[in-house]
């Protein structure tokens, strides 16, 4: 991964919706349940990923007793399509998890889901790799506006209101 020395944001100009997604073992002897729950993971996000018309613009996962993928994608309406579609991998998971873990409580899950706007949202990496948004980029210099956290919401503030005046 290249380390990207300088300061860099992402542009706070797009809409996005940000996904929250993990798991929680509740009964430490079913820890190699998890095992399984990460692999069909794996195989959500392989299809998504070989799927740029899926809506899934970036991802990012952290492991542990509790699990956290964080995803970030075009449109709310593109993540619910995912998660209806019968013939993707997400729908057989989801009723796996149910018949194998979900009605015993031995493993928990959880999800939550927001809609951002411009001007609701502010990023910089500094000697980062691009991560988490700014896998969604572009990256640009964090200078002038943009320099500092209060700059970047009220350019992205401007960009949203300039965006609705011109609909």
């Amino acid at each position: 991964m290249h380390v990207h020395p300088q300061r860099l944001t992402v542009p706070p100009d797009q809409n996005f919706v940000v996904f929250l997604i993990g798991a929680r073992v509740n009964k430490w002897w079913l820890v190699p349940s998890l095992w399984a729950i990460a692999a069909a993971m794996r195989r959500m996000m392989k299809e998504l990923e070989e799927d740029p018309s899926s809506g899934l613009l970036a991802h990012e996962s952290f492991g542990g007793r509790t699990t956290l993928m964080v995803q970030y994608w075009r449109s709310v309406e593109e993540l619910q399509a995912y998660s209806r579609a019968k013939e993707s991998q997400h729908v057989p998971a989801w009723r796996a998890w149910i018949q194998r873990w979900g009605l015993g409580g031995a493993v928990g899950i959880w999800h939550e889901t927001y809609v951002v706007e411009p001007g609701r949202y502010e990023s910089v990496y500094h000697h980062m790799p691009a991560f988490g948004l700014g896998k969604v980029g572009p990256l640009v210099p964090a200078e002038g506006e943009l320099r500092t956290a209060a700059g970047r919401l009220a350019a992205g503030a401007s960009a949203g209101a300039r965006a609705a005046a011109a609909a």
